[in-house]
């Protein structure tokens, strides 16, 4: 039976009126300095009366137009001073009427509105009890299909339902700060995972710079690359890319008197022309308590991807960075919301088909990556993926997924993981959680359902989703009969579903994997210690059903362990396992309190065997 979702009425629509004043370059140069000559050839008057018409007609439509205007004219005034002008003598009006001929506007949620993640807003101050303000991110696409990041905000209310603050036409795109400097050895690296590898093409821009170098050094050495080299397709595809990865790193900032949906994250160069790709936001705790927001999204520009991530702290101020590793070379990355045993946490698709989970010390590089979870049902048989971040339980680590079925159908599902060990999967939907409806079918692609990221509050997983790639809406559905749905017996049969969480005490490394080898097998989750201060250890911080035990360890044996546990009441079963044939020893533990006792070399079929039978005699005392 399907869980019980309840959709709401909130719909985010794409919407023509929200327009940015973008820099508009016609090229070529020789164009562009004819269009300066004419302005600055116009009769005062004349310049006068254009510069304000223009103001008339658009300066109800951007904030401060006139900012903008000064900012494209610096955008060109190299050209200025390459037709012999000082650009200092021309009158300012006209200054700003150079600025307006080289801005258009660009359309920014014009063709869709979708793949949306939601965080808890860092201002939660003056609500009402059982209200939370959220902020939801959304990719905007717009004309050519150009995407951007654009925000919304609201209130959660206790019924799951979401009051939105209204948003004006007003849209800002942010300063763009560029103060990074790079290593050229670990830049070539980069370029090697991104594939740009045309090494001739590659080395004229190179040499051109030191061992440290910053972003205006790339430029100057890219822009005389281009003067130098022949420029095919191929050539300048490989300039553009050198150029681009020295653009990842930088900060924007918006003014403090934008409203969040004012505030647009658009491609920072024609290089990312085909925009960016679905942010994940994530509400980030660190070790010291300091709470961060991160997204990761990729870039395209049509030849190559680049993997970035933002940060921010109060979504005025955003830092963005390249990521780098083998693992991060793919769509779809979503981070956990705070270290797992001393590292960063990943989940992301390296192979386009599987979900896989990474560990890295470095927030920016991804080396490492296991396979987590495959395609098991028919509803995600073509490939599976995560829709956002991990989200932390009592329970476990929800994470919110997405598969595809017949027809290319999307669907969200969900699975649970281990909260220390999120390796491991420890339920798991046998039927989606939300698949498109008549309503959410049709649209620019059809029967896909997708998010980014969700919240919990109150009770209540609430969950954002585009509706077939072009508009967003929410829905939520009850916790408690999600993770009953998800850790059901019905699911007991997939591979994943774990029966229980064993402790192994072990000081013999080859027999501790060997053991462990066995457990999996049987979908237990191990846990490994050398010896029993090790196992106090573990026991402190984890649950266990089931603790199997060697008796002779240094530092702290078996028979110290298990009166350790009976001075402090620690009433978890306990099976022996030992080399001695003393039936001393069995009395000892027996009387002590063991439930039972196995002789090595251990007989695995009999080992599970009694690990079958305590777990029965756990679930069902006499």
């Amino acid at each position: 039976m399907a869980i019980n979702v309840n959709r709401l009425n909130t719909v985010f629509l794409p919407d023509p009126k929200r327009v940015i004043a973008r820099f508009f370059f016609p090229g070529p140069e020789s164009r562009v300095k004819k269009i300066i000559e004419k302005v600055i050839n116009i009769d005062d008057d004349e310049a006068k009366l254009t510069f304000n018409q223009a103001l008339r007609n658009f300066s109800d439509r951007h904030r401060n137009i006139s900012k903008v205007f000064s900012k494209h004219f610096n955008h060109v005034r190299h050209f200025v001073n390459d037709l012999g002008y000082n650009p200092d003598e021309i009158p300012e009006f006209k200054r700003l009427l150079i600025g307006a001929f080289f801005t258009n506007e660009y359309s920014i949620e014009s063709a869709a509105f979708f793949n949306p993640s939601m965080v808890e807003d860092p201002d939660q101050s003056n609500l009402l009890e059982g209200q939370k303000r959220i902020i939801v991110s959304f990719r905007a696409t717009g004309e050519g299909h150009i995407s951007s990041i654009v925000f919304r905000g609201g209130i959660v209310k206790p019924n799951g339902s979401i009051d939105f603050y209204e948003s004006s036409r007003l849209v800002d795109e942010a300063e763009i700060i560029r103060n990074h400097q790079y290593s050229k050895s670990n830049f070539l690296a980069n370029l090697g995972e991104m594939n740009v590898t045309k090494k001739t093409i590659i080395d004229v821009v190179m040499d051109k710079l030191p061992d440290f170098f910053d972003y205006n050094q790339m430029n100057e050495a890219v822009k005389k690359a281009k003067e130098e080299v022949k420029l095919t397709p191929t050539n300048s595809n490989v300039l553009d890319a050198v150029h681009w990865l020295a653009s990842a790193n930088h900060d924007i900032t918006f003014s403090l008197d934008t409203a969040i949906s004012d505030r647009v994250i658009f491609p920072i160069s024609a290089s990312e022309s085909n925009g960016i790709e679905d942010a994940r936001f994530v509400k980030f705790f660190n070790d010291d308590g300091r709470i961060v927001y991160y997204a990761t999204y990729t870039a395209y520009n049509g030849y190559t991807i680049l993997p970035k991530l933002i940060e921010t702290t109060d979504f005025y101020h955003f830092k963005i960075s390249p990521l780098h590793g083998d693992k991060a070379q793919n769509k779809g990355m979503a981070l956990f919301p705070r270290k797992i045993n001393g590292k960063y946490a990943m989940i992301s698709r390296i192979d386009g088909i599987n979900n896989y989970i990474g560990f890295s010390n470095d927030i920016n590089i991804w080396q490492e990556a296991q396979l987590l979870q495959e395609p098991l049902y028919p509803w995600e048989c073509i490939q599976i993926g995560n829709s956002g971040s991990p989200i932390e339980t009592e329970r476990g680590w929800l994470l919110i997924t997405h598969g595809v079925g017949t027809m290319r159908q999307y669907s969200l599902g969900a699975i649970l993981l281990d909260l220390d060990d999120p390796t491991k999967i420890i339920g798991r939907l046998k039927e989606p959680l939300l698949s498109p409806n008549s309503k959410e079918r049709e649209g620019y692609v059809p029967n896909v359902v997708y998010s980014c990221g969700s919240i919990i509050h109150n009770e209540k997983l609430i969950v954002p989703y585009a509706m077939s790639d072009t508009a967003s809406s929410f829905m939520w559905v009850d916790m408690k009969e999600l993770f009953d749905k998800m850790t059901s017996t019905e699911n007991n049969h997939s591979p994943n579903k774990a029966a229980a969480n064993i402790l192994v005490v072990e000081d013999d490394l080859i027999f501790r994997k060997l053991i462990k080898e066995n457990l999996l097998k049987k979908n237990y989750n191990v846990t490994l210690a050398s010896d029993g201060v090790e196992a106090l250890m573990k026991i402190s911080n984890s649950k266990f059903d089931v603790i199997l035990s060697d008796i002779n360890m240094p530092n702290f044996d078996g028979f110290q362990l298990i009166n350790y546990m009976n001075e402090k009441k620690i009433h978890i079963p306990v099976i022996f396992m030992t080399s001695y044939t003393d039936e001393a020893f069995e009395l000892r533990g027996l009387e002590l309190g063991v439930i039972e006792y196995i002789k090595k070399p251990i007989n695995f079929e009999l080992l599970n065997l009694k690990l079958e039978k305590t777990l029965k005699n756990k679930e069902n005392p006499a």
